[in-house]
């Protein structure tokens, strides 16, 4: 049975593939607007923006009460524990980007957290891998694609989902399908618990963001336009972090010797 958010792209592929809302470019006489509208990269922008608004709208009535709601009745620690938990199901998908990328230790250090979180970490709800030593990292199919050297193509903003481009939004159709959960088992409490583990997901990050997304629609002259390079911002970061983390192989809590004779403990020495 495919997962609910491969459900939720199919549908998204269908919405995208019928518009036909896009920005005009500028005449070629004014070449600063043209450098403009290259650098923005949003051929695709009142369709966007409508969809922004959509979203937008679904997020005040729904998801952000939720996620207030959320932040209310559950205590700071325990939802701590719960996205613990939710990184921790995440894991295969992290694993499996991390050998497609080459990346040995990373696939080592996820491997490691995995187990760690899984048994001493009580099903992932406590991070105790981070301090022994193996710290979490972000990776996904587009972070794989774009060191594959995959172009991102130009901006997109898909509805539920927000902030994107094509090679993000096919990223996350295969991060669907590398999911153990997509394939394992049947039944109704299959469906209900995969249901659910979504739906945790969202309220989780939204209300993760909670403060950040309501200064940025309080103070941004344009919200749309800040969200559009806060996101570009981000995803850069992520992928050059993955792309210059070429760490050795051995674990973070191993000695490492520093002069002739002498060994000592260095953990950031054994992250570079």
């Amino acid at each position: 049975m495919p997962a609910p958010p491969s459900r939720l792209l199919v549908i998204t592929a269908v919405l995208l593939g019928g518009l036909s809302g896009c920005a005009t470019p500028p005449p070629a006489s004014d070449p600063d607007a043209v450098a403009d509208y290259r650098e923005t990269n949003d051929p695709l922008e009142p369709t966007n923006r409508a969809i922004y608004a959509f979203n937008n709208a679904v997020d005040a009535a729904i998801l952000k009460p939720v996620a207030q709601g959320y932040r209310y009745v559950v205590p700071a620690r325990v939802r701590g524990g719960i996205h613990n938990t939710l990184s921790n199901l995440a894991s295969p998908v992290q694993f499996s980007n991390d050998v497609l990328e080459g990346k040995s230790r990373r696939a080592g250090d996820t491997t490691m957290r995995f187990l760690i979180n899984s048994t001493a970490g009580v099903l992932g709800f406590f991070d105790v891998a981070s301090d022994w030593g193996y710290p979490n990292h972000d990776n996904d199919f587009g972070i794989t694609m774009a060191l594959w050297g995959m172009p991102a193509g130009p901006y997109l903003f898909l509805p539920v989902f927000g902030p994107s481009d094509p090679r993000d939004a096919v990223g996350l159709g295969v991060n669907a399908a590398m999911d153990p959960f997509t394939w394992v088992g049947q039944g109704a409490a299959v469906r209900a618990l995969d249901w659910s583990r979504w739906a945790m997901n969202g309220i989780d990050q939204r209300e993760r963001h909670l403060d950040d997304i309501d200064s940025i629609k309080k103070t941004a002259l344009d919200p749309y336009a800040t969200f559009r390079s806060l996101y570009r911002q981000h995803r850069t970061s992520q992928i050059d972090d993955a792309r210059n983390d070429n760490r050795a192989t051995i674990p973070v809590w191993f000695p490492q010797s520093t002069t002739p004779g002498q060994v000592t403990y260095s953990p950031t020495a054994s992250r570079n």
